[in-house]
């Protein structure tokens, strides 16, 4: 009796161990299965396709991942999808960058300025130094000029007696038309830069009325 008692013991812990492997097995299994689902893609051909595995190209194409429910468990985007959404992260971005920019402009206005008319002064200001440039390369273009037309009367008068034109003479002619030509260029860049000078300020004055409210 004592031998059929500790056998019975041992053969129900046996039979108890057993049965809880085999209950974490199903359970095991009855999980997995629960986790099985399909996938859903769009192949090449524009037909939409069923999977219980995913196929090479999913991450190229982008699909969904499904449980046996029919639930979307995980999306995967496809390259265009990523491209675009990329695209669309960097607009979003460059916009914000900008508004950023646009918001730090305004407070720099704002804190400069109080009024119109100091807009208008500022300005001036401005422009003063390229209107002083202009000014003295038009009085030395007249210098210029008139020593391009009496080197000119000499080459002439040289030329005209038949004797050869000195290098000495030919070389200040050069320099003198190269001179006449930077003040020419040295005139048209200030008076293109009063012209952006003359457009920034004007934008200014437009967005401290925007700013204040002013009609």
């Amino acid at each position: 009796m004592r031998t059929d008692g500790r056998n019975c013991r041992r053969w129900r812990i046996t039979a108890k161990t057993t049965a809880s492997r085999l209950l974490a097995v199903a359970l095991a299994l009855a999980a997995g299965g629960a986790q099985a689902g399909m996938y859903r893609w769009v192949d090449g051909n524009g037909r939409v396709q069923y999977s219980d595995t995913p196929p090479t190209t999913f991450q190229s194409s982008g699909g969904v991942e499904m449980s046996k429910q029919g639930n979307v468990v995980k999306r995967t985007q496809s390259e265009a999808e990523r491209r675009a959404e990329a695209e669309r992260m960097a607009e979003r971005k460059r916009i914000e960058q900008a508004r950023q920019r646009q918001a730090q402009l305004d407070r720099a206005l704002m804190s400069t300025y109080t009024s119109e008319a100091e807009i208008d002064l500022a300005r001036d200001r401005a422009l003063e130094h390229h209107k002083l440039a202009i000014k003295g390369a038009r009085i030395r273009a007249q210098a210029v000029e008139a020593n391009l037309k009496e080197l000119r009367g000499r080459i002439a008068a040289v030329e005209k007696s038949g004797r050869p034109v000195g290098p000495g003479l030919k070389d200040q002619l050069v320099q003198a038309g190269r001179e006449s030509r930077d003040l020419k260029r040295t005139v048209e860049n200030n008076e293109e830069a009063m012209a952006k000078v003359r457009e920034r300020y004007a934008a200014d004055k437009a967005r401290f009325r925007e700013l204040t409210g002013q009609p």
